[in-house]
């Protein structure tokens, strides 16, 4: 077993985080992606261009993503459903932007109203846009494990959209387990298929941990030589299909488990967490994270 020497981070909890939350201020989303920027993070999702009537979270991304202070290594990416949705992210003067579509038709309908064929045309305008403007275009895949409404997804599925995606152009996959139903074994038997068809290192991970698996199954990940890892400060962004439960894996504690594996990610920790702690307090709600709690605790007991 051969782990990575460094693994990338996606920090997308000031997108796919805080849309799964209760509102909170521009003025907050501006300090958030800040404080984050200051952490080491290379790569973090600043906003999403989609229709405010669905996601009413992400309405004032333009405004957030031309107040940020932008730092000269950090990507700084939005989510673009479609055509409009980019031109917005060019205005917004995002360096790269993200795709999204599943490998089950149940979640596409339910998602995005169409089939996952239907899906894949609609986001042609877009791949030919941003290669017109040297965008780089990263694809989202759902349900990478199971479907809320079709069940179980079958590996050779998700290594065919995968592929798709690919190429239609997008540098690298995101695959994700949605509904955090995921275990090691399932999680390896996705990615060795996914892996016949498209080269390790266009791939990426995105568990969410309504199930406690997510840290886990990223080890896993790991193992089989993926690198870049999505994940969420405090772990922000509950689980639409679970009332209550946890849902996008905690970037503490993905960065303390690359710590214990002798794994590079360039990210401080501890103002990481910092991070996490004030959101946390502005959104009334505690991290998810076990390694920022616990932090918080050494903290209070060094100060008391």
């Amino acid at each position: 077993m051969i782990l990575p020497r460094k693994v990338n981070i996606v920090e997308v909890g000031a997108r796919d985080g805080l849309q799964n939350e209760e509102p909170v201020s521009t003025h907050t989303k501006i300090r958030l992606i800040n404080l984050l920027s200051d952490t080491g993070l290379t790569h973090i999702e600043a906003g999403a261009f989609v229709s405010p009537k669905w996601v009413p979270q992400m309405a004032d991304s333009l405004e957030v993503m031309n107040a940020i202070t932008r730092r000269g290594n950090v990507i700084y990416s939005a989510l673009t459903p479609n055509f409009k949705g980019l031109e917005q992210a060019l205005k917004a003067g995002a360096n790269q932007v993200a795709i999204f579509t599943s490998c089950s038709e149940g979640f596409c309908q339910h998602n995005i109203n169409c089939s996952i064929t239907e899906s894949l045309k609609r986001f042609e305008p877009i791949m030919e846009m941003a290669t017109k403007q040297h965008i780089p275009v990263r694809g989202y895949l759902s349900c990478v494990i199971d479907c809320p409404y079709d069940g179980p997804t079958r590996p050779n599925q998700v290594a065919k959209v995968a592929k798709a995606l690919i190429d239609l152009g997008c540098y690298q996959v995101s695959l994700g387990d949605t509904i955090g139903t995921g275990t090691p074994k399932g999680v390896a038997h996705m990615l060795e298929t996914a892996q016949a068809v498209i080269p390790t290192h266009q791939l990426a991970v995105h568990f969410h941990d309504t199930w406690g698996q997510a840290l886990a199954n990223i080890y896993q990940a790991l193992t089989m030589g993926i690198d870049t890892i999505d994940s969420s400060v405090a772990g922000l962004g509950g689980c639409p299909y679970a009332h209550g439960a946890s849902g996008n894996v905690a970037t503490e504690d993905v960065l303390y488990l690359c710590q214990g594996l002798g794994i590079e990610t360039g990210v401080d920790l501890e103002l990481l967490a910092k991070a996490g702690w004030m959101i946390s307090e502005e959104l009334n709600r505690q991290p998810t994270s076990k390694v920022s709690l616990a932090l918080r605790r050494r903290s209070d007991s060094y100060t008391s």
